[in-house]
């Protein structure tokens, strides 16, 4: 029987990044990882020690890290990017009706264990076990967990937008699921954009064409920026766009100026930078992340109004390069029922959630039975009315 040690770590720099990544984002995965992906940006340690460095997560943004990490005879076999957190802020699954009848209850909801990606509604592994790791060590990854939260003396642990994978493992350790929506596009090997138009109904492509003319007009040209071609003037301008539209829409933006610098240091290359320019001048423009087998879109903003600005910039050169790439899909984040008729199709979302109150945990479970029902039915729906042109 191996024998494992748990421990966790304050900050990322405190392992090295080959280390963590052989958990993380292991060379040649192949079949070993699910969903599709078999290289995820998001759980990398360098993107998320760019959240760290930056200060886009710590103390005083109640994401505080506390990186479960698992070892056996001194290897690093399993890990989880783990934040101890007071508030439910930046996780696009939204358990605030749960807090808040929590503490009606006379109970503390805060602060709680977050394993995730912060403000990354992307799919991934969260229990990140390493292919040659002994057999156990996601069983004891899992407990590990639970002892941080005891430690901590949080309410709950709480896994969320993980691969199906994890979501399984944790159900089957005790966890409630969860299931939510997204909205991805899959290229179904098509030649190029037309040719995705072509799949489509004709009212539904004509829409699309009609969009894209009026987005860009005769004076808007795009320019798609990765690796070199990103300098810091492009930071700056993007940096304005994500303020603007955090400011307007959320009230909070989340990332620093400093995290674009760091990404932009340390993992350019796997960054697109879609941008509208006008006049010589950047408008607007979005952030996307290169996985090996999808794009990320994830941030977007605009100091410009234009009529379907947004839909170009976002979904449509997004769909463009990842035909022109052979990219199998891109992921658009949370919510969005508008990315439906631009040939969108509905994925559900997992996660996964464990409450130190049993009665409270019976409670969410069973609401959790209801919802999945009813996401399922919505999934279903949504399948049906699809833009698609019908099989002969």
């Amino acid at each position: 029987m191996t024998e494992f040690t748990a421990r966790t770590i304050a900050s990322l720099d405190k392992i090295p990044a080959q280390i963590w990544d052989a958990c993380a984002n292991p060379p040649d995965q192949g079949e070993y990882v699910t969903g599709g992906e078999r290289y995820n940006p998001f759980i990398s340690h360098a993107y998320l020690s760019a959240l760290e460095r930056s200060k886009s997560v710590g103390a005083r943004t109640g994401w505080t890290p506390a990186h479960v990490l698992v070892e056996a005879a001194g290897r690093l076999v399993a890990c989880a990017p783990a934040y101890v957190k007071t508030h439910s802020m930046g996780e696009y699954v939204f358990d605030h009706s749960w807090a808040q009848a929590y503490e009606n209850a006379g109970g503390r909801y805060y602060p709680k264990l977050q394993v995730a990606a912060p403000f990354t509604p992307v799919t991934g592994r969260r229990l990140l076990v390493a292919p040659d790791a002994p057999e156990g060590a996601q069983s004891a990854l899992i407990g590990a967990l639970r002892g941080l939260r005891d430690a901590v003396e949080a309410s709950s642990v709480h896994v969320t937008f993980a691969d199906p994978r994890d979501a399984e493992a944790l159900g089957a350790a005790g966890f409630a699921r969860r299931t939510g929506e997204q909205f991805h596009f899959f290229n179904e090997g098509y030649a190029d954009f037309d040719a995705f138009l072509a799949a489509l109904a004709s009212r539904k492509r004509k829409a699309i064409k009609r969009e894209r003319r009026e987005a860009l007009g005769d004076d808007i040209a795009i320019d798609l920026l990765t690796g070199d071609d990103i300098k810091s003037s492009h930071w700056d301008a993007f940096f304005a766009f994500y303020m603007d539209t955090g400011s307007r829409k959320w009230g909070r933006p989340y990332l620093t100026r400093a995290f674009f610098a760091e990404i932009g240091a340390e993992m350019a290359d796997r960054v697109l930078l879609v941008m509208a320019r006008r006049d010589g001048r950047h408008i607007a423009g979005a952030i996307n992340f290169l996985g090996r087998d999808a794009i990320y879109g994830r941030n977007w903003g605009a100091i410009e109004e234009r009529p379907f600005l947004h839909f170009e910039v976002c979904y449509y050169q997004a769909i463009e390069y990842a035909i022109r790439h052979k990219f199998a899909r891109v992921e658009a984040g949370a919510q969005g029922e508008h990315k439906l008729a631009r040939g969108y199709r509905p994925v559900p979302t997992h996660s996964a959630h464990d409450f130190a109150d049993p009665r409270f945990a019976r409670a969410v479970r069973d609401y959790l039975v209801r919802e999945r029902a009813a996401v399922d039915e919505q999934i279903a729906d949504y399948e049906a009315g699809l833009p698609f042109r019908k099989a002969d």
